[in-house]
Parts: C-alpha cells; structure tokens; sequence
C-alpha cells in the first residue's frame, strides 16, 4: 500500500487538513494518509497546544465525522521516546509495517528549511516528500536547490488547491468567542 504520512500538531483538524488528506488519496495516488499526531513541534510554541493525547483524541473524533476519507489517524508517535524527529517515526512505520510504502507530507513553508531537519537526505532518499501549496512560498525554486545537492532526492510538488485557514487563527478565533464550525473537520 502507497502510504502518505501527514504528521503535525493538528490543533485542531480544519477544512485545510481535510482539503489535503482528500488530494492525495483522490488525486496523487496514495492508497491512504496516515494522520500522525505529533507529540510536541520543535519548531512551535508548547504554551498554547493541548496535550499529544487530547489532540490525538480530537482527531479520531474529527476523521469519524468524514467516514469517506481514507485516513487513519495514528499515534506512533506518542509512544515514542523523544526526541521526535521525522526520520525515526518513517523509521517505526517502515518496521511495523514492512509491506507498504510511506512518504512524507509537507507543506511548502517546510522546504525551504528542510536541510535542517534529522537525516533529511534519509527522508529525501529513501521515503521522499510530497509538498502541498503554501501561499507565499515557491516549492519549485525549493526543490531545484535541494536537487542541486543530490538529483535522486524524492521532491514531488502537488499542485493542490490552497485553502488559506491557519490552526492558529482557528484557536484564536475560539478564544474570542468566535464561531469557528465552519472551518473545522
């Protein structure tokens, strides 16, 4: 099985995440997404995140609501010793399940800083990104500099539709009072 590994904070699942899940098993040939709650980013703020348990919760409880997506949220990660690189959760998938194939899901603001995450050139190598659209990044310029490290690097840009709600804004629209319902999963 063709696996897409969609990892992150996902605080909370909005119409953005969804808009994605539903690209790549309808559109860029993966069988399924794995939806992989992150314990704690180390490149975002903890203060305002709820624990890895309680989004991990969330998310099953959002992707239950959307029975037509072949998503399966998945807490490998919250099992998992830190630190939380990347390349160690690939690592446990590949061991768990020998048979299918995984890639990494990334979004486009990710690229242009990919060469400082854990054993990149393993990811790029060996399981290879898929990157959605972000809007004011430039995925294609990203990937050209990374190949010009090494050409076999795995860089695939999805021409996916871009769906401008933020996690961010969502929270913070909640803890003014805001109805947010409509934008999220």
């Amino acid at each position: 099985m063709k696996v897409a590994v969609y990892s992150g904070s996902f605080n909370p699942l909005h119409v953005g995440h969804m808009a994605i899940m539903e690209y790549l098993t309808r559109t860029a040939g993966f069988d399924c997404v794995y939806l992989v709650v992150s314990p704690q980013n180390p490149f975002k703020d903890a203060s305002n995140v709820l624990t890895g348990a309680e989004r991990y919760a969330a998310a099953v409880e959002a992707v239950k609501r959307h029975p037509g997506l072949r998503v399966r949220v998945d807490d490998i990660e919250l099992g998992m010793d830190p630190p939380h690189y990347t390349i160690r959760t690939l690592d446990a998938l590949r061991r768990r399940e020998k048979d299918n194939s995984f890639t990494l899901v990334v979004g486009a603001d990710n690229l242009p800083r990919f060469s400082g995450w854990r054993d990149y050139r393993r990811i790029l190598l060996e399981y290879g990104v898929v990157v959605f659209p972000r809007e004011g990044f430039h995925p294609v310029h990203d990937r050209n500099v990374l190949k010009a490290e090494n050409p076999l690097y795995r860089i695939k840009i999805l021409k996916a539709p871009m769906v401008n709600v933020s996690s961010t804004e969502i929270r913070e629209g909640l803890a003014r009072g805001e109805d947010m319902s409509g934008v999220l999963m």
